[in-house]
């Protein structure tokens, strides 16, 4: 049995949520989240890294001296890549480094990412995160109220300007360093990997938890 605190948009604890054993998956995994995480980070890569070889450098492909009486090493031409100014060999090309993950090891990575998450204690609940006008100090002091000194990643429901959360906290905590705001569907394995803590809203952690359900269940949510 797992406890996840609960919070009010102040900071102030209000009660806590518990969440059964049998519910995570903390026994398989491992390598599905490894897997998915680069395959995340790979697929940011843009690949458009480019040097130019001995074909395309400018420069005439004459001999620059003969090839023989003059006791100088013989070359075919100033592109040659040992020479300044000449080609690059074996240098990088354009290329798609991003990498296809099957659907049930990436349900099974965000199952055991999720999991960890809350049997570690890392991811907590708030009932609503409105506000009424944009105040970044009004939100540091709520994640300082909270324990939070580290990363964290906001979880808010797919429905961004939902009931429990509005645009005036949105523009709250744009500004505030290690802090990143995502919706239950964007929600990936890389961001519960990165960030040391998860806040969810309540709608928002209930979809976390259907997902999880999902992928417990041998489901892929189609997202």
């Amino acid at each position: 049995m797992s406890t996840i605190k609960v919070y009010d948009k102040s900071g102030a604890a209000t009660g806590e949520q518990t969440v059964d054993a049998a519910q995570l998956v903390l026994d398989r995994g491992e390598q599905a989240v490894k897997d998915t995480v680069v395959a995340i980070l790979n697929g940011y890569r843009a690949g458009t890294a480019k040097t130019k070889n001995r074909s395309e450098v400018s420069g005439s492909g004459k001999k620059p001296w003969k090839q023989k009486g003059t006791g100088r090493a013989s070359f075919g031409g100033k592109r040659n890549p040992v020479w300044r100014g000449g080609g690059v060999a074996f240098g990088p090309v354009p290329r798609d480094y991003s990498q296809k993950i099957n659907k049930k090891v990436a349900a099974l990575a965000f199952a055991r990412a999720l999991s960890d998450k809350i049997a570690a204690g890392e991811l907590c609940v708030v009932d609503a995160l409105t506000y009424d006008a944009p105040k970044t100090k009004v939100a540091a002091a709520m994640f300082k109220a909270m324990g939070i000194d580290r990363s964290c990643l906001v979880v808010v429901d797919d429905d961004a300007l939902a009931t429990d959360t509005n645009e005036a906290f949105i523009q709250s905590v744009l500004n505030l360093p290690n802090v990143d705001l995502a919706t239950v569907a964007t929600t990936d394995v890389y961001m519960l990997c990165r960030f040391k803590n998860i806040v969810a809203t309540a709608k928002a952690f209930e979809g976390l938890m259907a997902r999880l359900a999902r992928a417990t269940a041998g489901k892929v949510a189609q997202e």
